[in-house]
This record gives C-alpha cells, structure tokens and sequence, in this order.
C-alpha cells in the first residue's frame, strides 16, 4: 500500500476486501486497461471478475444476497478500482445507485425481485435523468409518464445514459402529471420508473431504443447512449415506491451517495496519476541527474501529493457522514468538487513531469488526461456543486434577526 490515501478506523474485513480489491486492480485492470481504452472495448472479463468478488452487490443487504457493506466501503472499492481504470467504476457506480435506490424507497416486492439478481450481478442498473436540452435543469424535465388503466405509457428522449447498452434494468425520471394539479412545483410531479430491458442496441423493447454508443474523447470501454422511449408501457407496480410524484426526491438521494463515488473517482485517478509521476520523475535524466532531484519537479510531487491526501479525506469524510444517517449534501458536494478539481491538476502535473512522452498513446498519463475531465461534469457540474454549497452554508449560517 502507498503512503498517501491511508483511511484509519477501517474493520478487519474492510481492510480485507479492499485489499483484495487492490490485487485485483493491479493483476487485472491496470496491464491491459490503456489497451481496451483506445479500442473502446467494452472489459467483460474484468466485469466477470468483479461479479465473483461480489462487488456489485457490495451495499446491497446480506438478506437480499449482498455483503451489506458501508457506503465508505464502497467509495474505497471505487477509489482503488478508478486508480486502475475510470470506466470500470462507471460500470459499477451506476448500478449501485439503483440498487441504493431500490433499497431506500422500493415497495418490498421491487426489492424482492430486483435486489438478490443485482447483488450476483445478472441485473445490472443504470439510471437516467439527463435530456438532450437540459443538463443539470432537473426541473426542466419533458419526458412523460401518463397512467392508462394498470400501466403507464412514458414518452420522451434521455441523455448520458452510463451503461445504457449492457444494463438490464433503467431507473428513468419522468413527468407524471397524475394527482398533481395544474401549477404543482415541477420537482413535486416526477417519478422514477423502473424499466426493465434487454442488453443491446437498437429495438431493446417495445417502445424503447437505446440507438448506439456516444463516442466520447474519453472514459471510453463504458457504453454511454441516449434512450428513447416511443409509446413505451411499464406495469403500474414499476413505478418506484408504488407512489408517483417521488422521483425527484429519490434520485436526489441515489446523486447524493453517486457525488461520493465521483469524489472516489477522482482520488483514484489522481493517486494513479501520481504514482505514474513519481516513478517517471526517478527514472527520467536530465542534465546529470534524475529529474526527481531537480527542485521544480520535488515542488510538483509536493503540491500533486497533498491533494492527493487531501481530496481523499474529503471524500472519507463525507462517505463516513452518510452512513452515519446524517444529511451530507454539504460534505459530498464540497467532496466531488474538490476531488475532480485537484484530480484534473494532479493529472496535469504528471503530464508535465512526463514531458513529450506524456503526449504519446504508449504511456498510461495520456489515458487519465483524457479521462479527468468527465469528473468536471459527471454527477453535476462543478459550478452545480457550488451552487449547492453556497447555499448549504448559507442556510448553516443564517444571521439571526
């Protein structure tokens, strides 16, 4: 284990698990990872690997199959396995927050059903709140559900769809009109529907097209789509919760526990970045002597290295807050801004350290300088998560009187 990033406190069996965590990034993610990347390959062996770990059912209960682990746990798992790739967390990630959604706000027959399949891996989520104008404007939402007897038909068209291909079944936030008044507050009539689907492109089901992967510049391997839903019919008991008019509030939830996983994100690449930087600065000779010796790049190390600490304390803190049941929008907003933010400038400094050659596709610092700056974006924009701190402090230090 590296100096940096220690996490004090940790149980027996969560120094275990990511420890095997760990060994199972640097023998099977790390060699072939920059490979796959640039082929856009889509890592099914790495994903197989991750079912036996247990992995995807690491938070969901042990009644339902999982290991019933701590959100820290979980934002741990991620940190090592975006150090050994960022894609594959993405794969991950988005099936965890269905799978916590599911558990915090599912009637007991969605969790029965859904929950002991997504903890073995067979159903894998993905969740979608996007639209092609809208960005971050959740309240802007025109995708649709309207009741019709025992079902509801959604219409509309969704947007960064994280696993929209290989997942199995779709969290989708839609309009719903039903029992709310003309004038109701937008975040007041939405629900989540839980649509379940075949993997693949084109036709996944009646009514539902998810039309081909988005090639993006980086975080590639991982399938991001639009989805498209034509007249698309979902059973009444799909709607999550049994109650419309909750989606909001639900997915709100399942972000809050996502923008730790984007902090974790953005500690792994980071500490990869890092090492890459602290190992090529040893190595690499100018002028008579290892560049490591030359103080400007000792500054570099010293400046990537605290933030490196830094951006995981952070992230730990707000992980730690959540499991505690208290409110942590704060600490995981200040987290996913802070971690991506820093992470974006210890990438930069290890390109520099590398020189030229950080330019060229043979070296693994090309990758994350291609893949840091989705963490700027994903889970809310940086200036998002502003905006919510900002406000979050000033409800805290409201003046009196």
């Amino acid at each position: 284990m590296s100096r940096l990033a220690q996490t004090h406190g940790l149980t027996d069996v969560q120094q275990e698990i990511l420890s095997t965590v760990r060994d199972f990034v640097d023998k099977e993610i790390i060699p072939v990872a920059t490979e796959l990347e640039h082929r856009d390959e889509y890592p099914t062996q790495i994903v197989e690997g991750l079912k036996e770990l247990g992995l995807f059912g690491l938070m969901i209960p042990e009644e339902y199959g999982g290991l019933g682990e701590s959100l820290l746990t979980y934002a741990l798992c991620v940190e090592e396995i975006a150090r050994g790739w960022m894609s594959v967390s993405g794969i991950i990630n988005t099936h965890f927050i269905v799978a916590y959604m599911l558990k915090q706000h599912g009637t007991q027959e969605q969790k029965d059903t859904f929950l002991p399949r997504m903890a073995l891996g067979e159903v894998r989520g993905a969740f979608s709140m996007s639209e092609p104008g809208l960005g971050s404007d959740v309240s802007a939402i025109t995708s649709k559900g309207v009741k019709d007897g025992d079902e509801y038909v959604l219409n509309g068209q969704k947007m960064w769809l994280t696993n929209g291909g290989t997942s199995t079944l779709v969290a989708v936030l839609c309009r719903s009109d039903e029992g709310h008044p003309e004038g109701t507050a937008p975040h007041k009539s939405m629900t989540t529907f839980l649509v379940e689907k075949e993997p693949g492109f084109g036709e996944v089901r009646p009514g539902l097209t998810i039309p081909g992967k988005i090639d993006k510049m980086g975080y590639k391997g991982v399938d991001t789509t639009e989805l498209i839903m034509d007249n698309l019919r979902i059973p009444a008991n799909r709607v999550l919760g049994g109650t419309t008019g909750r989606g909001f509030y639900q997915m709100m939830d399942g972000v809050e526990v996502g923008r730790v996983n984007v902090a974790a994100r953005g500690c792994g690449v980071a500490q990869r970045a890092f090492e890459l930087g602290v190992g090529y600065a040893q190595q690499r000779h100018t002028f008579g002597k290892a560049i490591a010796q030359h103080q400007a790049i000792q500054f570099k190390l010293a400046e990537m290295a605290t933030k490196v600490e830094a951006a995981h304390a952070m992230m730990v803190n707000a992980a730690r807050k959540k499991d505690s049941g208290e409110r942590n929008d704060l600490e995981a907003g200040m987290a996913k801004y802070l971690a991506s933010e820093y992470c974006k400038e210890v990438v930069e400094d290890a390109f520099r350290i590398h020189g030229g050659y950080g330019f060229s596709k043979e070296y693994e610092i090309e990758r994350l300088y291609r893949e840091a700056p989705m963490l700027l974006i994903g889970e809310g924009t940086a200036e998002i998560q502003k905006m919510i701190i900002g406000r979050r402090l000033l409800e805290e230090y409201r003046l009196q009187g």
